[in-house]
């Protein structure tokens, strides 16, 4: 490995059902701050709501693609099955009571290579897991949340996938992306991305918040399939162009045919798939959420790349209304202790 590896997840993309009801639940029940409302670049007549910490920080940011007339997606060999979100120890039991209030079925607390974590899915299917570990990326607070700052969710924690074959991805994560083999338990093999996270050591099966890659081998498994609920791709940090055309060229020379450098303009990416199937993105740190709207007031209004403004009426004429700050402050009243 010659080319300096990716610092962790920039972001995690899902697809959802109705665009309301995402907002309701991952604003107003998770506390997770909508710091960019704008639209799938490749399809204008879809939004594309990021949420993340209290000031878009790569690292924290949960993304959506809402197609509400979508067909759900189908689990299997490929597709992302969990995404791990990083929560400050000690705060699962309240995060459990927070989510039972809010209607969502949650499966028990569980321990998972040293880490306690507290899987459950989001109103679309969307499997997600709570996990207690250090803060993995910087982090600022959303004060104005409905989730009190010292249990907000700090960020990616990782994300889980069943692959047809490990070993052929096993080499590629290791082999280009840099990625360390440092256990398995019950069948899932943990990859962890160099460097220790913020507040905590690296170097163990636990250890690497925010850096983490769990896959398992399931060869008659199925092919899964995008829709409602299914995760689109898993982005991976690169500092800046530079490193994101050296790590770009690496990928190329392992044959996983990457697309061209694309400008999403609050930073650039490059997409391919790793040999398991699953949709990986290198997404730069900046410029950041902040280049196009004031810090205090992320989110509030729709954001069109400056490529897209000039088709600004045309474009929300067909987007629903999602009922602005009002339409999550319901759904996290609805929750209020």
């Amino acid at each position: 490995m010659n080319v300096r590896p990716p610092t962790g997840l920039h972001h995690v993309t899902a697809i959802a059902g109705d665009p309301v009801e995402n907002l309701r639940f991952y604003q107003g029940v998770m506390g997770l701050r909508l710091v960019k409302k704008s639209v799938n670049q490749d399809d204008p007549a879809t939004y594309h709501l990021f949420y993340a910490d209290g000031e878009g920080h790569p690292g924290t940011d949960l993304t959506f693609f809402p197609w509400a007339h979508a067909q759900p997606g189908t689990p299997g060999v490929g597709v992302v099955q969990e995404t791990y979100l990083t929560v400050p120890p000690g705060t699962l039991e309240a995060w459990e009571g927070r989510l039972l209030a809010a209607g969502v079925r949650v499966d028990p607390i569980t321990v998972r290579f040293g880490e306690r974590a507290l899987p459950f899915a989001d109103p679309h299917g969307l499997r997600l897991a709570l996990v207690e570990g250090p803060d993995p990326f910087a982090f600022t607070p959303w004060h104005d949340g409905p989730v009190p700052a010292a249990e907000q969710v700090r960020g990616l924690h990782g994300a889980r996938a069943p692959l047809r074959e490990i070993a052929p991805s096993a080499r590629f994560l290791t082999d280009v992306m840099g990625f360390e083999r440092v256990g398995e338990e019950h069948g899932w093999v943990r990859f962890v991305l160099p460097g220790a996270p913020a507040g905590g050591p690296s170097g163990t099966p636990a250890g690497g918040a925010g850096r983490i890659l769990d896959v398992r081998e399931d060869p008659d498994g199925r092919r899964g399939a995008w829709g409602v609920g299914s995760v689109h791709h898993l982005a991976w940090t690169v500092a800046d162009g530079e490193h994101q055309v050296a790590l770009r060229d690496a990928v190329a020379r392992a044959g996983r045919r990457p697309s061209e450098v694309i400008d999403r303009f609050w930073f650039r990416s490059v997409y391919f798939m790793e040999p398991g199937g699953v949709l990986f993105e290198l997404a730069t740190e900046g410029p950041g959420f902040a280049v196009d709207e004031d810090p205090s007031a992320l989110g509030e209004r729709l954001i069109l790349p400056p490529w897209l403004e000039p088709y600004r009426p045309r474009i929300e004429a067909v987007l629903p209304d999602l009922g602005g700050r009002e339409t999550a402050d319901a759904s996290a009243a609805a929750v209020a202790p």
